[in-house]
């Protein structure tokens, strides 16, 4: 019994991860000035463990990611990793299949983070892109954008909320 109480709460996850998931994103990084910079950030984007692909586009310094169905996206590992090569992102589009997602004052809840919606003016659903509009994440010039509406969100409250733009 015990068993099965297990079986069917994996398969409930699944189900709901299969439905609410991030597809992948397209990552451009500034600062990139040789092959062997680019290769170093993409082996190192790689060995996280929730992305599958990585095909870096060196005209553009972009990377498209694939990411793993069975497995969280952190945005701020992949961050991390930019930083750590003592690059900077210029931007990070990621697309998210919403499903049975419910987006509530702009808000919604996905593979253990919290997002905020900062120009949501339509219901969302099915796939759509979004941009991370945090620090970090983009252009000083788009984070000082949005920053004033991000003041009312409380991460005591609520958890680390990532502020994305459609």
């Amino acid at each position: 019994m015990k068993r099965l109480k297990i079986v069917i709460i994996l398969l409930v996850l699944a189900i709901g991860a299969a439905n609410a998931q991030f597809t992948k994103a397209e990552l451009q990084v500034s600062g990139l000035n040789c092959a062997l910079c680019a290769k170093t950030t993409e082996n190192s984007l790689r060995s996280l463990p929730f992305i599958l692909d990585v095909k870096p586009d060196l005209m553009h310094n972009i990377y498209v990611i694939t990411f793993k169905s069975d497995k969280p996206v952190n945005f701020d590992q992949i961050g991390n990793i930019v930083h750590e090569e003592n690059f900077f992102i210029s931007f990070l589009k990621a697309t998210f299949n919403f499903g049975d997602v419910k987006v509530t004052n702009n808000y919604f809840s996905a593979q253990g983070a919290n997002f905020r919606v900062m120009n949501a003016d339509k219901p969302l659903s099915g796939e759509v892109a979004f941009t991370l509009v945090d620090k970090g994440f983009a252009p000083r010039s788009v984070t000082k954008k949005y920053s004033g509406l991000t003041a009312n969100d409380n991460p005591v409250k609520i958890g680390r909320v990532y502020h994305v733009a459609i």
